[in-house]
């Protein structure tokens, strides 16, 4: 399905039937990340799968911005009048999950933000050098925005009142440092560290996030 919202094109999808969940996925990826995860959930849950602006059949050659990424969701959420949807963000998604919450505060039920980060300084070392490697050498637009966005601050994270469950894999790009740093600026926000997982291994092609989704929703 199709949406026109902040002047741009959504596409997304919609299963099952219940509380509204919207599941926003990473960069260079689209709504197809959550495939397997999503079956479990739609038995109890509406689920709408989005893809962001520039990614999927979404529209093309728009700004390339969180904030207006987080914008889009807003005009998603307002447009079919969601009522205190439960947001799933992975690494990209997590980011504009976080936008979202501290610009909107009221019109989220819950935000679970995985694998995000407040600025390009939030990656480990190594993942900042290869970004600044490519970008230097190519123009790649969606690695432009992960080496020069998001700014996001504490101050901004202490607007964030809906319940949060903040995650990370043990093995993730994100530095530890700043997942717990996102952590403690929510007041009302839980941390999971994911044992043995990398930054995308409990995200794709599986359904490992089901059972802490369908706690943390309750």
């Amino acid at each position: 399905m199709n949406i026109n919202v902040n002047g741009i094109n959504l596409f997304y999808e919609q299963t099952g039937k219940g509380r509204p969940m919207i599941f926003i996925h990473g960069n260079m990826a689209d709504h197809h990340t959550f495939d397997t995860l999503v079956k479990p959930l739609e038995e109890v849950y509406c689920c709408y799968l989005i893809d962001s602006r520039n990614h999927g059949e979404s529209s093309k050659n728009v700004a390339f911005d969180y904030e207006e990424m987080a914008n889009d969701i807003y005009g998603f959420i307002t447009q079919l009048k969601l009522k205190k949807p439960i947001i799933i963000g992975f690494s990209d998604g997590a980011i504009i999950g976080m936008i979202l919450a501290y610009k909107y505060p009221d019109i989220i039920g819950k935000l679970l933000a995985a694998g995000g980060n407040l600025n390009p300084e939030g990656l480990k070392i190594k993942y900042q050098r290869l970004l600044v490697k490519i970008c230097n050498e190519e123009e790649n637009p969606f690695l432009k925005l992960m080496k020069d966005q998001p700014h996001i601050t504490v101050k901004n994270l202490s607007k964030i009142t809906c319940p949060t469950l903040v995650l990370a894999g043990q093995n993730d790009l994100i530095k530890r440092s700043e997942t717990i740093m996102i952590h403690k600026g929510i007041q009302q926000s839980k941390l999971m560290i994911i044992k043995a997982h990398t930054h995308e291994s409990y995200i794709y092609d599986t359904d490992y996030l089901k059972d802490i989704i369908l706690e943390f929703a309750l």
